[in-house]
């Protein structure tokens, strides 16, 4: 009797050759899955599958009344792009990384681009590149920020990894962010896809609900700060 696999993958065949692979998990800003779910509904790309797994949350999507798989697979000419709604636990990043790797590799993918967040003390919305083979870096450093050093968590940093040890050229673009929806952040990369792929996407209508998205934060906060109670200073906390 055979057991029930940890990740399950049912996709009709891919038409492109050595595709382009695109994979946008939720995470720091929800900056991979904001992007690469409007880029497929910008440019019309064909749902061809979906990615399942005895460890994912019991949660079924919806969108306008049709339920969705939270893990989808999409397809436009040469280019794949994974959609997840839900997070990856750390616990089985490594299988979900490794089934996608598994079923992707006999494609002979071109590049994959793990598409995540990362949070830092700055505004700006600077894209960060990492690739898995250094003669890769010209062609991003650009375009991007190339960290110097550090590390990749969660489930891009599992797929970049398959990458290395499995020989497929890979990059990292990761939008400077914070822990909140971050629209922003999303066009950023997403303006950096444009430039090296030539998706020709238009992100004026995604910064457009960025600004929506801070207007309602903005006022969210102003409603907190009026209805908290004033403390008086000798409670007030110390710091340093």
């Amino acid at each position: 009797m055979s057991s029930e696999p940890d990740v399950k993958i049912t996709s009709e065949p891919l038409r492109g050759e050595h595709p382009v692979v695109l994979m946008g998990f939720p995470g720091n800003g929800l900056v991979g899955s904001i992007a690469l779910q409007y880029l497929v509904e910008q440019l019309d790309f064909n749902l061809i599958g979906n990615i399942t797994s005895k460890y994912f949350p019991p949660v079924a999507m919806m969108a306008n009344g049709v339920i969705n798989v939270p893990v989808r697979i999409y397809e436009k000419g040469d280019v794949v792009a994974i959609v997840a709604d839900i997070p990856i636990h750390p616990m089985i990043c490594y299988e979900v990384a490794n089934g996608i790797m598994d079923w992707i590799t006999p494609y002979q993918p071109r590049e994959i681009i793990a598409i995540a967040g990362i949070v830092t003390n700055e505004p700006e919305k600077r894209v960060f590149g990492v690739a898995t083979q250094k003669g890769m870096l010209e062609r991003i450093q650009e375009h991007t920020v190339v960290l110097p050093m550090g590390s990749i968590s969660g489930i891009a940093g599992s797929v970049l990894t398959e990458c290395k040890i499995r020989d497929i050229p890979g990059f990292g673009f990761l939008g400077e962010t914070v822990n909140t929806p971050d629209p922003r952040s999303s066009a950023a990369t997403l303006a950096v896809l444009n430039t090296l792929y030539g998706f020709d996407v238009d992100i004026d209508p995604l910064l457009e609900q960025a600004v929506d998205i801070e207007a309602t934060m903005h006022k969210l906060a102003e409603e907190v700060q009026r209805n908290e109670p004033v403390q008086k200073k000798e409670y007030l906390p110390m710091y340093g």
